[in-house]
């Protein structure tokens, strides 16, 4: 039986935390679907296809290491809809702190309740990760400051030719 993961974010920029728990995900399962949220009422600082490509890049030699398949999809719906969509078994979810830990809790009872046969793992941010947030990367690069301990140098240079 093929183990498929759904891991889903915004990803407005990929940073070292999502790499984080990519690659712990990747231990767990057998093929990762990478979710790109994009929405109407969002208006994110990469385009989709800009998201995509970062991630692409990001996992491509973590895809290779852990020997698992990676794909990256976008989807409009609910998470937990493009994770049966995709196929998958599990759906990865990160946890920084108490306040993600409490707000993932409700979301996964609810997909619980709306897909039985998808479960949902966490996984708790390593130690050195939890305090990284794409929305802090994108307001520190936007006043110019060194977004290099948060990110890889080629999501930081994608971040400097948006003049962030």
């Amino acid at each position: 039986m093929t183990h498929v993961g759904f891991y889903s974010g915004s990803f407005d920029p990929v940073t070292h935390g999502h790499t984080d728990v990519i690659a712990r995900a990747m231990s767990m399962v057998d093929e990762l679907v990478i979710g790109v949220g994009v929405h109407d009422g969002k208006v994110p600082m990469f385009t989709a296809d800009e998201r995509i490509a970062m991630i692409e890049d990001e996992v491509r030699d973590l895809a290779a290491k852990h020997d698992v398949e990676v794909r990256v999809v976008t989807f409009d719906n609910l998470a937990v809809e493009a994770a049966r969509e995709a196929g998958a078994t599990v759906i990865i979810r990160g946890l920084r702190d108490g306040t993600d830990f409490d707000y993932e809790m409700q979301m996964a009872g609810m997909n619980g309740q709306m897909t039985p046969q998808i479960q949902t793992v966490f996984l708790a941010a390593s130690p050195a990760m939890r305090h990284i947030a794409a929305n802090l990367v994108r307001q520190i690069a936007k006043m110019n400051g060194d977004v290099s301990q948060f990110v890889s140098p080629g999501v930081a240079e994608r971040l400097a030719s948006k003049g962030a």
